[in-house]
């Protein structure tokens, strides 16, 4: 028997030479099999499968010689694991096509007149298998070069192969895998809701899951665009061109997206191109993944030229959904059609005779809580007609709220507790933005503001069943920072008058050399030299507390104290260049020259400084000289004069 699995690899040799030009037709594949039951050969028990591999071939853009030499096919059967015991591999060269049809446009819509060109060959090769009983299964392969070279979503489609396969489970699992129903409409048109029924059929009853594959390379050398398949795992992918991916492979809002339990497609393309999707259909049995079957077809979207366009717009991130209404049962419907004069609404109620209406933009109340399907047929009963179906959801009540407690003080935790109420729950998500630009996704979280404000504390919940609401409430937080107030330097036998802010309530420590210690401004006599250290504990009207230090420099004589340099670069630290008089009555006058004699500072006062500025623009970084006149304590006036360094 010629299809007799065998244990050797066949190190047979093909070298078709193909250029890139002249291989590139590669639309899509699919690879699906059939247990037929067992038998016994020359005494090895046997399985019996029959291999159905399906390509579809461009035949507008692909290359007729390329198409020509996909018959026969070279199908790989392999080992799914390799052991000493289990290291089978075949490769049958002689497998012929059954048939070869065209597939249609699957596109209806008379309406459109624009209607792109297409062509597609869809070669379907069969052939049966009797594959010796093995502890790890068997796995059927094909692959071929290149893709037709028009494809917009990945990166050289006319260089890239194509991988198809399928597994077959060991023992004592008899499997056949799961079939595509129907194949896709090759044309969707641009900006118009797509809802495809992409399901599968299983022979075994297998529970079956859905999904956006990733769509595989293989065979990708034009030079030997048709090899022998290779050995599993398959794990080269095509390269997706930013933003898409396997999971994104068309542009579109609402996004793409496929149903994992019905296999239903659903998305709004607002791009046009021609788009390569893979989807995978998960055969599992008994909560075990036997099989997956992926089937690679490529969209193309077209502007269409629509007399007539239903459409009712999409106000909710669930798919194909208007609406998902929490408030009330009433739902007032948008018509964002195009094209009509005549419309007939459907507004979903199972049993119900009187949900229509053919209104433009309808108001409908629903009797109860649930999913509607609602559908809006434009144009009914003519040449032109064209309809669209969304769902409604209604799920009254979803009110979001909360409330906070605590101190509202800087630094201290605030509590947030979720007063949200739902008629339908759980309620299974928070957002939680606190207005100083942190945020949190807990339900009851804490936070603590680092600065005294007012801030919109905004509290974002859902439900199960995406109902969702928002609540703000505004909190203000105490503007509380205590100050003990500056540092001083005094000469030995002055008063100092202290001076604290920022709340209501003061009490100073130690109290030596005070006057007193709960006022704001106690004054303090230092009659000897010293470095003295005071501490306040500072209360707010709201609840708030902190402390702060202030230091006193108590200096046998007076003294000028002038910085050597200074850094004006706006980071707060040694910003401005100022003399630091300690015992002195009154300065005459603070001057700054350049090096050219140029004064580019002048002040009277020992509270200011210069900023390292000159005619409004930053002076140049170098050596800067100063003078001083002053009178000191006594009366009797003096001069100084020095230099400092301007750094950045």
């Amino acid at each position: 028997m010629k299809t007799f699995f065998k244990a050797a690899v066949l190190s047979l040799l093909l070298s078709l030479c193909l250029t890139d030009a002249n291989a590139t037709h590669i639309v899509g594949g699919e690879m699906t099999y059939q247990y037929l039951g067992d038998t016994t050969f020359s005494g090895t028990l046997c399985r019996i499968y029959k291999m159905s591999l399906s390509i579809y071939e461009d035949c507008i853009n692909g290359a007729p010689e390329a198409i020509a030499e996909d018959n026969p096919a070279y199908i790989g059967i392999f080992s799914t694991h390799i052991s000493p015991s289990d290291n089978y591999a075949y490769i049958d060269t002689s497998v012929q096509f059954t048939t070869a049809v065209s597939v249609p446009a699957n596109f209806t819509n008379a309406c459109v007149k624009n209607v792109p060109p297409t062509c597609l060959i869809k070669k379907t090769f069969i052939k049966t298998y009797y594959l010796p009983v093995n502890a790890s299964g068997y796995t059927l392969t094909y692959q071929r070069c290149c893709r037709n070279g028009v494809i917009r979503n990945i990166y050289r489609p006319g260089q890239s192969g194509s991988t198809y396969f399928g597994v077959i489970p060991p023992p004592p699992v008899k499997n056949n895998s799961a079939v595509f129903k129907n194949y896709p409409p090759q044309i969707i048109c641009l900006n118009n809701p797509l809802i495809y029924d992409h399901s599968a059929t299983d022979a075994d009853g297998d529970s079956l899951s859905y999904g956006f594959a990733t769509a595989l390379n293989g065979a990708s050398d034009p030079n030997s665009s048709k090899p022998y398949p290779t050995r599993p795992p398959y794990t080269d992918s095509v390269q997706y061109l930013n933003p898409f991916s396997a999971r994104a492979p068309i542009s579109a809002y609402p996004a793409i997206h496929i149903d994992p339990v019905t296999g239903i497609i659903t998305g709004t393309p607002n791009q046009l191109g021609r788009y390569l999707v893979a989807i995978y259909c998960s055969e599992y049995r008994d909560g075990i993944l036997i099989n997956t079957v992926v089937r690679e077809f490529q969209f193309v979207v077209t502007d269409c030229s629509k007399t007539v366009v239903a459409d009712i717009p999409q106000f909710s991130t669930d798919p194909n959904t208007f609406i998902v209404d929490c408030k009330d049962y009433t739902i007032h419907f948008v018509n964002t059609s195009s094209g009509g004069f005549a419309y007939l609404w459907s507004f979903g109620v199972p049993g119900s005779s009187t949900d229509m209406s053919n209104e433009f933009e309808p108001t409908y109340t629903y009797p109860d809580t649930g999913t509607f399907s609602v559908k809006l047929l434009v144009n009914p009963s003519t040449t032109c007609p064209d309809s669209i179906t969304r769902f409604v959801k209604v799920y009254p009540k979803f009110i979001a709220a909360f409330t906070d407690s605590g101190r509202l003080c800087p630094g201290v935790p605030i509590s947030f507790t979720d007063l949200s109420t739902a008629t339908i729950k759980p309620i299974n998500y928070w957002k939680w933005v606190f207005g100083d630009g942190d945020s949190s996704a807990a339900e009851n979280p804490e936070h603590a503001y680092k600065y005294g404000g007012t801030y919109n504390v905004i509290l974002m919940s859902q439900n199960a069943k995406n109902c969702a609401d928002t609540a703000v409430r505004q909190i203000i937080v105490d503007q509380f920072k205590p100050l003990a107030g500056n540092d001083t330097v005094i000469v030995k036998g002055e008063m100092v008058q202290f001076n604290a802010t920022g709340g209501l309530d003061y009490t100073w420590s130690p109290p030596d050399h005070l006057n007193s210690t709960d006022v704001y401004n106690p004054t303090g006599y230092f009659p000897d030299t010293g470095t003295y250290v005071y501490y306040v504990h500072v209360s707010s009207t709201y609840g708030c507390s902190g402390d702060d230090t202030v230091k006193v420099f108590a200096v046998s004589h007076a003294s000028f104290l002038v910085p050597s340099a200074f850094t004006p670069n706006g980071d707060g630290k040694n910003d401005y260049f100022r003399p630091i008089a300690v015992g002195y009555k009154g300065l005459h006058y603070f001057r700054v020259y350049n090096r050219w004699g140029q004064e580019v500072y002048y002040t009277t006062s020992f509270e200011t400084g210069w900023d390292g500025t000159f005619n409004g623009k930053k002076a140049d970084i170098g050596t800067y000289f100063w003078e001083i006149s002053y009178t000191d304590r006594l009366g009797k006036d003096g001069f100084l004069k020095g230099d400092v360094e301007l750094l950045r």
